[in-house]
């Protein structure tokens, strides 16, 4: 039996996956975040401080783990560094970060791309313009570049050099936003003399790390509807975030993953465009966002709210294979008499109890059965009996309907505000 343990999102993202790897990472030799890059963040709260960590992986602040960024991620240089030197300032050592030498780079003519797409297309995905999509286009495309060759100075300035201009011939008008090469250089050339010390090929220590039933923590970004094959497409990421992607992004063979932890708030919210059919709009959407203080941690965009989705959970039950899920945020809920929850959705008549495709979804409507609330604050309550009746009996029809046991519930942003169960 091995010791790697997944945690995905279950949701839309944004559902405190940085919290409960942080959580997790105690007990960790090794964290690998796969996939994803830094156009959405982990926000962390722990005796350093509050942060939101946009690439590092969230086992930064345990000085005895490994932090891994996996061959799945695409980084921005700069943005990297820029975390890094604000991680060192707040006192948190990232002597113990490692990026995998295979990892893609998201250059800053990708910024652009990613702006110039966006304005054309009909229907906006509700892009962050960090460049993660274009990244990934130029992956698959065997246009990209992998962090590796900056080792090689002039090799890695002639690649540049040429990808830069195929990019601005084969994208007319790019040129117009496009700055000039000679800044673009100098950005990661700068970059290049703060990275080069971690990069490394990272396979024969996560084998080694495997092998050894070390436990091994993987960390992804976003949540199962914004997975690129399985989300509300078009409206996705650009990469795989549910266990699937796991394998190829870690550099680990799928035979070995022994858990899964699926994060979900006790409601659900989601950050861009794309069909969402929990949400709730008027006094009750501004009072999860407000109490919830549901904000992105990367851009600040508000985030839309909505009552918890079953249909959602149970989707991903099946898809990522849930050990267990960590239901966040139950505190939020304090103060409601009654808490909609939705079990199923109905289209043209027909009931259904998994997410449709986007096209499909955006047509359904809910079907809701309302749960009693409680009006107690859960922040000191540090066990599950501590929960009042009706908070318990919430958890409880989870489980019931997903089929997964809840394992940690989480009542505030703090590492000790987390419950086992």
């Amino acid at each position: 039996m091995t010791n790697v343990h997944a945690v995905v999102g279950a949701q839309y993202g944004d559902e405190g996956k940085g919290k409960m790897v942080d959580f997790f990472a105690a007990k960790a030799r090794m964290v690998i975040r796969y996939q994803g890059g830094g156009n959405a963040g982990h926000t962390i709260v722990n005796e350093f401080g509050k942060f939101a960590l946009h690439l590092v992986p969230s086992g930064i602040f345990h000085p005895e783990t490994l932090c891994i960024l996996g061959t799945g991620v695409v980084i921005h240089p700069m943005n990297l560094v820029t975390e890094l030197k604000s991680l060192q300032a707040a006192g948190i050592s990232t002597q113990n970060l490692l990026i995998s030498e295979r990892a893609h780079l998201v250059m800053p003519y990708h910024l652009w791309q990613d702006i110039y797409e966006e304005q054309s297309r009909f229907a906006k995905v509700g892009t962050t313009k960090q460049g993660i999509g274009p990244a990934y286009q130029d992956k698959s495309g065997r246009f990209g570049i992998q962090i590796g060759e900056m080792r090689d100075l002039d090799r890695f300035r002639e690649r540049v050099h040429s990808t830069y201009e195929q990019k601005i011939q084969r994208m007319p008008g790019l040129a117009d936003v496009a700055g000039s090469f000679a800044e673009m250089w100098e950005e990661l050339e700068t970059a290049r003399e703060v990275l080069l010390p971690y990069i490394t090929n990272t396979l024969p220590l996560v084998q080694e790390a495997v092998q050894g039933n070390q436990p091994v923590l993987l960390e992804g970004q976003l949540g199962i509807m914004r997975d690129i094959d399985w989300g509300v497409y078009p409206f996705v990421t650009s990469s795989s975030p549910i266990s699937g992607g796991v394998a190829a992004g870690a550099g680990i063979p799928p035979t070995v993953l022994s858990r899964v932890t699926g994060i979900a708030k006790a409601y659900t919210t989601a950050v861009g465009a794309g069909p969402f059919p929990t949400q709730v709009d008027g006094e009750a959407g501004a009072w999860l966002r407000d109490k919830g203080q549901e904000y992105g941690a990367t851009t600040g965009r508000p985030r839309t709210c909505g009552w918890l989705d079953l249909p959602t959970l149970r989707y991903g039950a099946w898809l990522n294979g849930y050990t267990d899920l960590a239901l966040m945020k139950l505190d939020v809920l304090s103060g409601l008499p009654e808490i909609p929850v939705c079990v199923g959705y109905e289209l043209k008549g027909t009931r259904h109890d998994m997410p449709l495709p986007a096209y499909q979804l955006e047509h359904v409507t809910p079907v809701y059965e309302s749960l009693p609330g409680w009006q107690e604050d859960l922040t000191e309550c540090r066990t599950f009996a501590d929960l009042p009746t009706t908070a318990q009996a919430y958890v409880e029809r989870i489980e019931q309907a997903i089929g997964v046991p809840v394992s940690h519930i989480s009542v505030g942003p703090a590492r000790q505000q987390t419950l086992v169960h």
